[in-house]
């Protein structure tokens, strides 16, 4: 793996980090994150970054295979494009099911490729 693959892999787990930092002082409620705006931006922008990373990850070097990347390029796409159809429980959902499996399989690709 290359350093531009590296790169974004880690650009990936800052942004997961950055997430769950929201939630140290903060319950991790879905009544805390739909109440408060600036959470619910600070996430997304996050998530965008998550996949526009991993769009370029997929571009950089091809043999990665990342879970449901194209899902994940798809969600930035719709953050971005189709901000009027995003829905709080589906960034909800995404943030209590699926970051953390993610996060998981970035920590993995970096360790086996350090």
């Amino acid at each position: 793996m290359g350093e531009k693959a590296l790169k974004y892999l880690y650009d990936i787990k800052y942004s997961i980090d950055e997430i769950n930092s929201f939630f140290l002082n903060n319950k991790k409620t879905f009544e805390n994150y739909s109440n408060n705006i600036l959470l619910k931006r600070a996430v997304e922008r996050n998530l965008e970054i998550i996949g526009e990373a991993m769009s370029k990850l997929l571009k950089t070097d091809p043999e990665i295979s990342v879970h449901n990347a194209k899902r994940i390029i798809g969600l930035r796409n719709q953050i971005i494009h189709g901000y009027d159809s995003v829905s709080d429980e589906n960034i909800w959902a995404i943030v209590i099911s699926h970051l953390p499996k993610l996060k998981e399989e970035i920590d993995d690709l970096i360790e086996k490729n350090q």
